[in-house]
């Protein structure tokens, strides 16, 4: 294990007094808050928090539904993972390695993708610059997902990685925070183009964290090219990198012992989770919360939990190992879902609701921190970006297209059901780890390209 007297943002003797939490101060594990955050503050720019803006202009619900598609690069991101794999972006990557050099780019064209989003003063009839300034947004977001999540699985040690993905879901949540409750209140008080500005602003975090970080060493170096006077075998050669580079990273997945289970794994371990939160605002209202009672004990209770429980579970991860925290976060997943049964026995009582979202975000933090640090495991340490994308994006078709009918289950049947029904989703999940574990030895760390 990581020792964090080696290297800590607070006094070593400071530090082990949190025992196994202290590996959240290691220097490199503590990075990855503000990239978290820097992570986190386009989300709700390029959708949540325009569709407020859209609404003030008199934008139709049909107009603003279609721009739910500006979000899609982030389902497809590992399509150009590839390319930032293999090639370096010109100045910065000779100046501050590839990594480093990636993630400021994205950086400075999300600073000014957002602040174009600013000017883009959308009304109906006139909604291109807006839709542009939003696709801009989502596509650079989704370039820097990428390159923190290659970062953070390169940087880190085996034993780091769930405490980095812990970190990293805090700065999220806080930057999600940030840019969408935050900009809305501000926005009542200087209008939308001013926050706009203001949140691209947001980004030099990301810009300033990435200045003060190393580069990755444990990284495998790009293919070359070979020389040649003859122009048709330099144009062959050149090919064949580039059929190298997009095909490398899926090939050497698709030769995992198990690659087929570990998908189907990727995909169901929280479903059963996320089956349950598609449907839990239109719950709370139709047992009779109001939009104040679910905003503060959604928003506070939720936020605070989720974050407790993506330090409990990086934690889980640096104490007990990846597996281990796998079973333990996702049994907990599974029983928080009887939460939403007791409460739509209980009807409206705040104390219940409270109880129901504090357990059910808590669950869902330290599962997220786990989960994280497992797709983290399976990457070989040459093709990061791309085999992180493909499982990241992956895991958000469970999320999204998986989940998208629960809204007819819900109306099918009662809400006490239909929690029941999400606590049964869980189960294939667990189902699979259980598999994995018994038919194939677990890699716990990203492994290196083994030469050809």
């Amino acid at each position: 294990m990581s020792n964090p007297a080696l290297d800590t943002v607070i006094p070593p003797r400071w530090a082990a007094f949190f025992g196994p939490g202290a590996v959240y101060f290691e220097r490199n594990v503590f990075l990855f808050l503000f990239m978290g955050f820097s992570a986190g503050v386009p989300l709700a720019l390029s959708f949540g928090t325009l569709s407020y803006w859209l609404i003030e202009s008199g934008t139709s619900k049909g107009e603003i539904g279609l721009f739910t598609l500006l979000t899609i690069p982030y389902a497809f991101k590992y399509i150009w993972a590839p390319f930032m794999d293999g090639l370096r972006f010109p100045i910065l990557c000779r100046i501050f390695g590839r990594r480093r050099g990636w993630m400021l780019a994205t950086q400075f064209a999300l600073i000014g993708a957002i602040a174009l989003a600013g000017l883009s003063d959308p009304v109906p009839g006139h909604l291109t610059y807006a839709a542009v300034a939003a696709l801009a947004i989502a596509f650079f977001s989704a370039s820097q997902d990428i390159v923190i999540d290659a970062y953070r699985v390169e940087i880190l040690t085996d034993d780091q990685q769930g405490a980095g993905a812990g970190a990293y879901q805090i700065g999220y949540r806080l930057a999600m925070l940030a840019s969408g409750a935050g900009s809305l209140i501000l926005a009542d008080q200087v209008g939308w183009p001013t926050t706009y500005f203001t949140m691209s602003l947001l980004m030099l975090v990301g810009v300033v964290t990435v200045l003060f970080s190393p580069e990755p060493r444990s990284r495998a170096p790009a293919a070359t090219v070979p020389t040649t006077d003859d122009k048709s075998g330099a144009m062959s050669a050149n090919l064949q990198r580039l059929y190298t580079m997009v095909t490398g990273p899926f090939v050497e997945f698709f030769r995992k012992p198990g690659w087929l289970a570990i998908l189907a794994f990727v995909l169901f371990y929280k479903f059963g989770d996320t089956l349950a939160s598609m449907m839990t605002g239109p719950f709370y209202m139709e047992i009779g919360f109001s939009k104040t009672e679910i905003g503060f004990v959604g928003k506070a209770v939720g936020i605070a939990a989720t974050i407790v429980g993506a330090i409990i579970g990086g934690t889980l991860v640096y104490s007990r190992g990846i597996v281990a925290s796998l079973w333990i976060c996702g049994v907990f997943q599974l029983v928080s879902n009887f939460m939403f049964v007791l409460l739509a026995m209980a009807g409206h009582d705040l104390w219940v609701l409270g109880l129901t979202v504090g357990i059910e975000n808590l669950a869902g933090g330290m599962g997220g921190a786990a989960f994280i640090a497992y797709m983290s495991s399976l990457c070989n340490i040459s093709y990061t970006a791309t085999q992180y994308a493909l499982l990241s994006s992956l895991a958000n078709i469970g999320r999204t297209v998986f989940a998208a009918p629960s809204g007819y289950l819900a109306e099918a049947v009662s809400w006490e059901v239909f929690f029941l029904l999400t606590v049964i989703a869980a189960l294939p999940g667990l189902a699979l780890l259980w598999y994995l574990g018994q038919r194939y030895s677990v890699d716990e760390s990203p492994t290196p390209a083994q030469d050809d």
